[in-house]
């Protein structure tokens, strides 16, 4: 009868998570925008749906926060939202805001 699980296993899961910088919601929010993403441009091919899955993952993940702190967004709900937008955007968004943000670093060096 092993049906009762320990909060604990779970709350050591998402310790880990924040470890290794993997923000679950944003994660969520993220898989739906590229789903979302997906759905619009009905991609068939399973290795495009894939890296799309995981291009709008990773980009909520790690973008999010650079947003966020761009954007001066403090509350979770709105970062939320931001992420949904980036997984929305997925590969797109990451170029948009690699140029944005990263744009005048790249003309100093040149």
């Amino acid at each position: 009868m092993y049906h009762h699980h320990h909060p604990t296993h779970l709350y050591k899961m998402k310790t880990f998570l924040d470890e290794i910088g993997i923000n679950i919601m944003q994660s969520i929010a993220g898989l739906f925008g590229s789903l979302l993403l997906l759905g619009k441009e009905s991609a068939n091919n399973l290795k495009q749906t894939f890296f799309a899955i995981v291009t709008g993952v990773a980009s909520a993940n790690y973008l999010t926060p650079v947003v966020c702190s761009a954007f001066s967004i403090i509350d979770t709900n709105y970062k939320n939202g931001v992420a949904f937008i980036l997984g929305f955007l997925g590969l797109k968004g990451v170029e948009a805001i690699s140029k944005k943000f990263f744009k005048d670093k790249l003309n100093a060096n040149n």
